[in-house]
C-alpha cells in the first residue's frame, strides 16, 4: 500500500480535453476502490468519479457525459480523460485508494486550470 501520483494537469481552454493518470504502483484489482477528488479556489474537496474493484464506476453528476474514468491493470494506473472542459472544473485534482482495510492514500494533486 503505497502513496498514488498523479500526473497530467495543466492549462486548458474551455471545450478543451486533458487526461489525467493516476499511477497505484499496484495492480489495481488489488484496491478496493480508487476515486478522483477535486478542490476548487475557496470550495470543498468533492468527488468526481470513483472505479471499484468490481469494476463499477460513478461518476459525480457535474461531470456525467464529459469525464471518462478508465483503469489499466497491467500499467496499474487510471486515468481521467475529460473532455468538454468549463472554467468550474478549474481545481486541483487528487486520486485517492482505498484498500481493503479501509486506509486511504492520497496523492499530492495535480493543478487543472480552465481558462482562455
Amino acid at each position: 500500500q503505497v502513496q498514488p501520483v498523479e500526473s497530467g494537469g495543466g492549462l486548458v481552454q474551455p471545450g478543451g480535453s486533458l487526461t489525467l493518470s493516476c499511477t497505484t504502483f499496484e495492480r489495481i484489482f488489488s484496491i478496493s476502490a480508487i476515486s478522483w477528488y477535486r478542490q476548487g479556489p475557496g470550495k470543498e474537496r468533492e468527488l468526481v468519479a470513483t472505479l471499484t474493484r468490481s469494476g463499477i464506476i460513478n461518476y459525480a453528476d457535474s461531470v456525467k457525459g464529459r469525464f471518462t474514468l478508465s483503469g489499466d491493470n497491467a500499467k496499474k494506473a487510471v486515468y481521467l480523460q475529460m473532455n468538454s472542459l468549463k472554467p468550474e472544473d478549474t481545481a486541483v485534482y487528487y486520486c485517492c485508494t482505498r484498500y481493503d482495510n479501509m486506509r486511504d492514500y492520497w496523492g499530492q494533486g495535480t493543478q487543472v486550470t480552465v481558462s482562455s
